[in-house]
């Protein structure tokens, strides 16, 4: 440990004395101790200090740009004279620029992106989705929106879909014509096998970018071997607007009809910049309901400085993952693995640390090394758990028909630590601590 780092586990320890000396009780503390907790071996071991939930913050020029709004009360996408005056107008602009895309719809929701993504492509009620397995719980939930069915393709130790099984699902489903995948945590999968076996069954590509801002598969922005794709801006991913999403894709028919859904009714498709001309939408306003899909001025507002700044951060990110990774391999390889980037990724986004514990570890041990981790500062995720929204057992409205033998496999022992960008490197030196030192606890129980 260099002199900073011992100063902070000397406080650290000082704090934890107090606080349990103070207390007649455990309930003052943030992370309870259990009764009989040895104090003198808490002491002894790393902790973290930070909120591990802490997003990234609007930047001032965001901020200055939703109060204009706010001033002039005009946070209504369409409450103004040109598409070139508005906030969301500009910010589907400056956000199809960075992917590459040349159309973009700007939304509440990415769950909603999702949706639509099923809807504009021609998913008939009850149709066939197949999805990875191991996804968030709002991909499916977009496929039951668009009144679609939900057949799930393992994914394997890589967390990423398993071609091979994905090939034995089409072949076990000729109706199903449309495949929906998932970056999950911005993890890619072999995307050039992916398309071919969907071309090679007449299935619509589709690509939940909800995760993968930023990362690129062949020096292409993910989203591009689809036919369309969405990203999210919600609070958790690279780009913060607390809630929102856009639709992007080179398509104009599926623009066109996203920008309807949404709520370009009337004529209000030409106070977009990034949609097709006026003859994709011809009689769409008729013809299709009006979900009031729309992005608020003020979410585009916070999300536009952001853009800019997305590669510094990107950069920020990978330094602290790689070093990280290296840490973890260097001290306690022979106890966990760390998921590969496929090859064909050529710009990876890790800001968030994803491993897989070792068969060594028995389901009581994994507890133990939760727990462990919790009493240290550091919540860390198991996939796998009775709760966890990432679990596809827990997914009660769109149940799974078949086993899935691999990804349960591994939802039992893949990991999910966050990594906030407002930590301090330090921070991460603490985190890499925790884990190691609450695996050898665990394994020594």
């Amino acid at each position: 440990l260099n002199s900073t780092q011992f100063i902070k586990m000397q406080f650290t320890k000082i704090a934890i004395y107090a606080l349990a000396l103070a207390a007649s009780t455990d309930a003052l503390l943030t992370n309870p101790l259990k009764t009989g907790t040895d104090l003198n071996k808490i002491t002894d071991r790393a902790y973290v200090t930070r909120d591990i939930k802490t997003p990234d913050p609007v930047p001032v020029e965001g901020q200055e740009e939703a109060l204009e709004l706010m001033k002039t009360g005009r946070m209504y996408r369409y409450n103004v004279l040109t598409a070139e005056e508005s906030t969301v107008s500009l910010c589907e602009q400056e956000i199809a620029a960075y992917t590459g895309h040349k159309y973009c719809v700007a939304l509440n929701s990415c769950g909603s992106a999702l949706m639509l993504l099923l809807k504009t492509t021609g998913l008939k009620p009850g149709g066939k989705v197949l999805s990875n397995a191991f996804t968030f719980g709002a991909v499916p939930s977009a496929i039951e929106h668009a009144n679609g069915k939900a057949v799930y393709v393992e994914s394997d130790y890589n967390h990423v879909m398993d071609v091979a099984d994905l090939h034995k699902k089409l072949e076990a489903n000729p109706d199903c014509k449309h495949v929906l995948i998932s970056h999950m945590r911005g993890k890619v999968a072999d995307m050039d096998a992916i398309k071919e076996a969907c071309d090679k069954y007449d299935a619509i590509l589709l690509e939940d970018c909800a995760h993968s801002l930023g990362v690129r598969w062949q020096d292409k922005h993910t989203g591009h071997i689809g036919i369309a794709s969405a990203v999210s801006s919600q609070s958790y991913k690279m780009i913060n607007s607390g809630e929102g999403g856009f639709l992007l894709t080179d398509d104009p028919d599926i623009a066109a009809r996203t920008a309807v859904y949404a709520g370009a009714y009337e004529g209000l498709a030409v106070k977009h910049i990034t949609v097709p001309g006026p003859e994709y939408f011809a009689d769409l306003p008729k013809e299709l309901p009006n979900y009031s899909l729309r992005m608020s001025g003020l979410s585009a507002a916070v999300v536009r400085p952001q853009i800019k700044t997305l590669e510094p951060r990107i950069e920020k990110y990978n330094r602290r993952y790689w070093k990280l990774v290296e840490t973890l391999t260097e001290r306690c390889g022979d106890m966990l693995t760390v998921p590969v980037d496929t090859p064909g990724m050529t710009t990876a986004v890790h800001d968030s640390f994803q491993f897989n514990l070792d068969k060594k570890f028995t389901p009581e041990k994994i507890d133990i090394f939760l727990e462990q981790c919790k009493t240290h500062g550091l919540p860390v995720e198991l996939f796998g758990h009775k709760s966890n929204a990432r679990n596809f057992v827990n997914w009660g409205f769109a149940p799974a028909e078949d086993p899935l033998p691999m990804t349960t496999d591994m939802l039992s022992r893949a990991c999910d630590v966050r990594m906030p960008l407002m930590w301090d490197d330090e921070d991460f030196e603490d985190m890499a601590n925790v884990l190691c030192e609450s695996l050898e606890a665990a394994l020594e129980e």
